[in-house]
């Protein structure tokens, strides 16, 4: 499989998914209200949280499925993995889906400031949430194991299709049918159920065969060897949930519904900086994985720089435009002056936050392909111990924006003190370049270029000619970023003298 197909099917995938989810919201809000969509970011804070639950799986089966790729490893004990991992994951699938539906009436109660829904929409709505979760974890399993089969280009078609479902489709439902928090999950629940069915079936439809007689019983053998990686897995999974959702579950409880779906909005789009950043990495893991199986060290540092060099070009320009011009792009996605002028700091620090998370993330992949995740633990307890105490602490006191500003120290502090640690451990003398000629050429310039675009825009008054100032703004960053990176701009040379003088 070409690595660079991968990357392009999981950018259009996510980008379209990303965009498409973007663009529904000031549709969600006309027909639903601002406080039920207030339960759907609610949902949204709820899956991150399940993550919990996971004590690694989706990234052991992952890891697995690229290295019997790779070569390592044969198919009964893959098999054997699988069917030991599904157990697992559907046993506690059950277990927490039954907890939630058990606590939907006091979470809708005591826990969520309603002023306007009916307390038993509420509840049903809440209840209603607890199977979706449990049935989109079931599928985090088997994307997990098509993505260590590096089949990017299905899986892209596919999160497509249902990505349209679930944020397209429901418009007309909302029209003809109803839009109460009730009947709204009700319809997620539907593609949630096939969802399921269709990942499960080309997962199989992906294992190797096994010869006959060869059987697939539930076997403890199966996970002992993968256990202390996923372990290390769980651990840095549950460190990541509870460093970015602590201040949504707070804020869920301190703030009333119809803020907190404005908070939402704000995160939901600065968490556009990952979601362009995350296909790399999505393609990224199996492939450092493969090339660590292989015993190519070199091969995998040439990728894990050049990687850095794209990301940074795709996720520091758009973090910096919705860092400046944060009030701009608000109102003209949303339209309402007030949303724009009440969200606009949040989105600044959020933004911000997640460009450096983009690039600071970089080391984990590195420890990932190697299997050896022990700085990564103890680097990121540190880092809860130190982050939660402040971020509930600045969220308590200043709110929304006391937690922007949490979440952005903490990812600078995050990749001043534990980045250079990492590359120090695993490829001696490669921090230096790494900062120097992948990370911040790229970063100084497009920093450069926003104060430039700043100091000289003027903007418009029609909602319509805004949108095109930050379109056109976007793109001329992104120039000055890719203008930064040396991999970028001999893969642009090169295929310019291909087409020209060849």
């Amino acid at each position: 499989m070409s690595f660079k197909r991968n990357v392009i099917a999981n950018y259009v995938s996510q980008l379209y998914s990303t965009l498409i989810a973007i663009a529904m919201v000031p549709l969600y809000v006309r027909y639903m209200g601002a406080e039920a969509y207030g339960l759907v970011g609610f949902f949204a804070m709820l899956q991150m949280w399940f993550q919990l639950l996971d004590m690694g799986i989706t990234a052991t089966i992952t890891r697995e499925t690229a290295r019997f790729h790779g070569g390592a490893g044969d198919a009964l004990s893959l098999r054997r993995l699988l069917c030991a991992l599904e157990m697992i994951f559907f046993g506690i699938a059950l277990v927490g889906a039954m907890a939630l539906m058990a606590s939907a009436g006091v979470i809708a109660s005591s826990w969520l400031k309603v002023q306007q829904l009916p307390l038993t929409e509420v509840r049903n709505a809440i209840m209603l949430m607890a199977t979706i979760v449990a049935l989109r974890w079931i599928c985090g399993l088997y994307r997990g194991a098509i993505t260590g089969f590096e089949r990017f280009v299905w899986l892209s078609g596919f999160n497509s299709a249902v990505a349209t479902t679930r944020f397209v489709l429901v418009i007309p439902f909302f029209i003809y049918v109803g839009a109460s928090p009730t009947e709204f999950f009700s319809f997620q629940l539907v593609v949630a159920i096939a969802e399921t069915a269709a990942l499960m079936l080309k997962t199989y439809r992906l294992l190797p065969r096994i010869a006959d007689g060869q059987r697939l019983l539930w076997q403890w053998a199966s996970l002992r060897g993968v256990l202390g990686f996923s372990l290390s897995i769980a651990f840095t999974n549950s460190i990541w949930v509870i460093v970015t959702q602590t201040d949504k579950l707070l804020l869920s409880k301190l703030l009333p519904l119809t803020d907190y779906a404005y908070f939402t909005l704000a995160v939901l789009v600065a968490s556009g900086v990952l979601v362009i950043s995350s296909p790399i990495s999505g393609a990224l893991l199996p492939r450092l994985t493969k090339l660590s199986a292989e015993g190519d060290d070199a091969g995998l540092i040439r990728l894990y720089r050049n990687a850095t060099q794209v990301v940074g070009v795709i996720a520091i320009p758009p973090a910096l435009m919705l860092a400046f011009f944060a009030e701009q792009v608000l109102w003209a996605w949303t339209g309402d002056a007030d949303i724009a002028r009440k969200a606009a700091p949040v989105l600044s620090l959020y933004a911000l936050g997640n460009g450096v998370l983009a690039l600071g993330a970089f080391p984990y992949y590195l420890q990932f392909a190697k299997g050896d995740l022990k700085l990564h633990l103890i680097g990121n307890a540190l880092f809860v111990v130190l982050l939660i105490p402040a971020m509930v602490w600045a969220t308590w006191r200043y709110g929304i924006v006391g937690a922007g500003y949490a979440w952005l120290c903490a990812n600078v502090v995050f990749f001043l003190l534990y980045v250079p640690t990492v590359h120090a451990r695993f490829v001696k003398g490669l921090h230096l370049q790494w900062l120097l000629r992948d990370v911040s050429v790229v970063v100084l310039l497009s920093v450069m270029g926003c104060v430039m675009l700043h100091g000289l825009m003027k903007w418009p008054q029609e909602r319509e000619a805004v949108a095109i100032g930050i379109v056109v703004a976007g793109l001329m960053l992104l120039s000055i970023a890719a203008a930064g990176s040396s991999w970028v701009r001999t893969a642009i040379g090169g295929r310019y003298r291909a087409r020209f003088f060849s």
